[in-house]
């Protein structure tokens, strides 16, 4: 049997552009390896960044459930392109995200440049990148350390494209995490990784003119931060309404920062949103996609961003989307924390 018949032909009814699947090569990996970009964040079911319709043909998921998946969603045609495993030829409706398709994705060193203790959960590395290299990215999008046996570790990046020699990582510690117990206990400075990148479709859309709501939860602050420094740089005047929600005041190891954000741009305001305050707060408590809809009842004029834990990500989308707001103008990144091999994800 020749390559030709084995393979499955999957083409995007919208663009017309055909890629090849090998068989038990998922639809997102296929397309990726062959240079199309779609949305995609988790990699492993739990989010719905790539969710696709299937137009014509079958698939199989025989990696991960499409947990993402509604009954709706299933009975409507739709697919998660980061599980699906195309049966035969197949036809899908899906967005091609153009903006990163020319960016190539590298294998670099980089080494250990600094290592801050934000909080006592919470370190910022600062990793020098080779002179002979560089790594070109969109702010918002993350890397993978890659770890002995094969094991990677996603972070998003912290840092503006416009820092070439660097790039800052903000690192959770993860109880079971070899790489963040490594990371917590026992990294010096000088230490070289290995990492991949950039990867992941969240980025901001610069073609849109709409008001920007950004919401981060823990260190899911981390890719809005770049995001943010970008459009500052950029001089781009949308207003921005910064979310970040946390535990507790002390969480909120940005706060300087986003002050002097706020005084070199006065479309951007900031609303903290803490799970567990101490007494005396005066601020917005509990979830933190619910204080958005309390400011912002009607969501329908905005472009959202939102990165952070899953569970959020999942509630917010829901909760988002019934306030207004559309897919269209909905993108995230999925922090699903796992031992030494987080999956992230990114619309």
């Amino acid at each position: 049997m020749t390559q030709s018949q084995t393979h499955r032909r999957v083409r995007i009814a919208s663009s017309g552009r055909e890629f090849r699947a090998r068989p038990e090569e998922t639809l997102l990996t296929a397309a990726l390896r062959q240079g199309i970009v779609l949305p995609y964040s988790c990699k492993n079911g739990t989010c719905s960044s790539c969710k696709c319709k299937l137009v014509d043909g079958t698939v199989i998921y025989p990696f991960n459930p499409p947990e993402a998946l509604s009954t709706e969603d299933i009975a409507s045609g739709h697919a998660l392109a980061c599980q699906a495993v195309a049966t035969g030829d197949v036809t899908i409706e899906a967005t091609e995200i153009e903006q990163v398709a020319d960016i190539p994705v590298r294998t670099l060193p980089a080494r250990v440049e600094s290592m801050d203790l934000y909080t006592p959960q919470v370190m910022c590395l600062r990793l020098k990148l080779p002179r002979a290299a560089r790594l070109p990215f969109l702010a918002g999008q993350y890397v993978d350390i890659l770890l002995p046996g094969g094991k990677r570790r996603a972070f998003s990046i912290a840092s503006p494209p416009s820092q070439e020699d660097f790039i800052e990582l903000h690192v959770k510690h993860v109880a079971g995490g070899g790489f963040t117990g490594h990371v917590f206990d026992d990294m010096q400075p000088k230490e070289i990784l290995r990492l991949q990148g950039p990867l992941g479709t969240f980025f901001v859309r610069r073609s849109s003119q709409r008001p920007m709501i950004m919401m981060g939860g823990g260190t899911g602050f981390a890719p809005l931060k770049a995001m943010i420094e970008e459009l500052i740089e950029a001089e781009d005047t949308r207003p921005i309404k910064l979310y970040w929600g946390v535990s507790q005041a002390s969480d909120l190891y940005a706060s300087e920062l986003i002050d002097q954000w706020q005084q070199e741009r006065p479309n951007l305001s900031f609303c903290p949103v803490l799970t567990d305050p101490e007494p005396g707060w005066e601020g917005e408590s509990g979830f933190v996609h619910e204080a958005v809809i309390r400011s912002h009842p009607d969501l329908s004029a905005f472009d959202i961003y939102m990165s952070g834990p899953p569970a959020m990500v999942r509630s917010a989308r829901l909760a988002f989307l019934d306030s207004g707001g559309s897919e269209e103008h909905l993108f995230y990144d999925s922090f699903d924390f796992a031992p030494d091999s987080a999956a992230k994800v990114g619309r």
